[in-house]
């Protein structure tokens, strides 16, 4: 979903064996970048919109249970892709569990607080709220490893605000004209936004705290990308599976409504493909990786936010309106300026990671919303 955050200059220790990516010929008409840049970006709408399709559900309230689906089917996909010789990851080791186990569990506050702000809010909104994660991380940067914070990137961050206040107005106004100012169903719609809105603030809070609790993590633990993919579903799918059957309601009733007989098949599918589309993320991104500069990327990251929440407007008719594709703009003008700043920062070691590591399906699409 999510990712969760993630900017776009660093390369996690070992990056170099991400998944293979194609080895193609100098002349060969796919080396070109415009190629594995589209199937990045393809990816991440994949992997945001399969989300949305699931908690868009009218009845849909089985958050739980759908990220653990998806992290099984990571599990499953990675393990496969082992086997095959595709990619190279550590065997399972009972100490090193134990050591990235208080990581799994931020990052399930993180990936749950992201379903649950994308069930509330629509694609943009949440794809513009998603940039103030980029401030928190940046000043958590600064007190827990001495970082520092350029003009540019500070004007940024004004942007950044001033695009989620945009956004939050433009809803709520929305709301208003559809239904009226005294309405009940106008207050019930401002309440579902609110809602999201403090999800949304939870989970920005949740995600620098994970991010930044990882990067000493991954120092200790010497992780790689797919070290990190593995360990993170891997010690989820318990908990996950836990507290959706503690906490959630596995009625007969209840699971007619989230998995209705007309759609069933399609939703299930759906979660299958969501969870798969991790896996896409990484491989597009280590061919972006291989065949673009670290700028081109760095763009590609800020420019990625577009689609995504045009993507919105398009598939679950978000309202349009001047002051949602304000907000998109503005949101969208903030994410190049950012990527500007840190292209021309000086290159700084042990910095927080501004790429994102792979982990989970969910966290995936949240995170990758963070790019820019």
């Amino acid at each position: 979903m999510a990712d969760e955050k993630k900017r776009d200059d660093y390369r996690q220790p070992g990056e170099e064996n991400r998944m293979a990516t194609p080895q193609i010929g100098k002349h060969s008409t796919v080396s070109s970048p415009i190629i594995p840049i589209l199937a990045y970006c393809g990816s991440s709408i994949l992997m945001t919109v399969t989300n949305k399709y699931v908690l868009a559900g009218r009845d849909f309230n089985l958050n739980f249970f759908l990220l653990a689906v998806q992290s099984v089917v990571c599990v499953v996909a990675i393990q496969t892709c082992k086997q095959l010789g595709i990619i190279t990851f550590r065997d399972f080791n009972a100490n090193e569990a134990k050591k990235w186990f208080p990581i799994s569990v931020l990052l399930i506050g993180m990936i749950y607080t992201s379903t649950k702000a994308l069930q509330f809010l629509s694609i943009p909104v949440y794809t513009i709220f998603k940039n103030l994660t980029i401030i928190l991380i940046a000043y958590g940067e600064v007190l827990w490893f001495g970082g520092s914070v350029s003009g540019m990137a500070l004007f940024s961050f004004g942007l950044m605000v001033f695009s989620s206040i945009v956004a939050a107005w433009a809803d709520i106004q929305n709301a208003l004209s559809n239904y009226g100012g005294g309405s009940t169903e106008a207050s019930e719609q401002i309440s579902t936004l609110n809602a999201g809105y403090a999800w949304m603030l939870l989970n920005c809070f949740s995600t620098a705290t994970y991010l930044l609790t990882m990067r000493k993590r991954i120092v200790l633990t010497k992780f790689k990308d797919y070290d990190t993919m593995y360990y993170n579903n891997l010690l989820t799918i318990p908990i996950l599976l836990a507290a959706s059957i503690l906490v959630e309601d596995w009625s007969s009733i209840n699971i007619a409504k989230n998995f209705p007989v007309e759609q069933r098949n399609l939703i299930v599918f759906t979660m299958v493909l969501s969870g798969l589309s991790s896996i896409f993320i990484s491989y597009t991104s280590a061919w972006c990786v291989r065949v673009t500069t670290s700028t081109t990327y760095s763009m590609v990251g800020a420019l990625n936010k577009l689609p995504i929440a045009v993507s919105g407007l398009i598939f679950f008719d978000a309202p349009v309106t001047f002051g949602s594709v304000s907000a998109i703009i503005i949101g969208f003008i903030s994410g190049l300026v950012y990527a500007v700043a840190k292209m021309k920062k000086p290159a700084q070691k042990d910095i927080l990671p501004t790429t994102k590591p792979t982990m989970s399906a969910s966290s995936q699409s949240m995170r990758d919303s963070l790019k820019g």
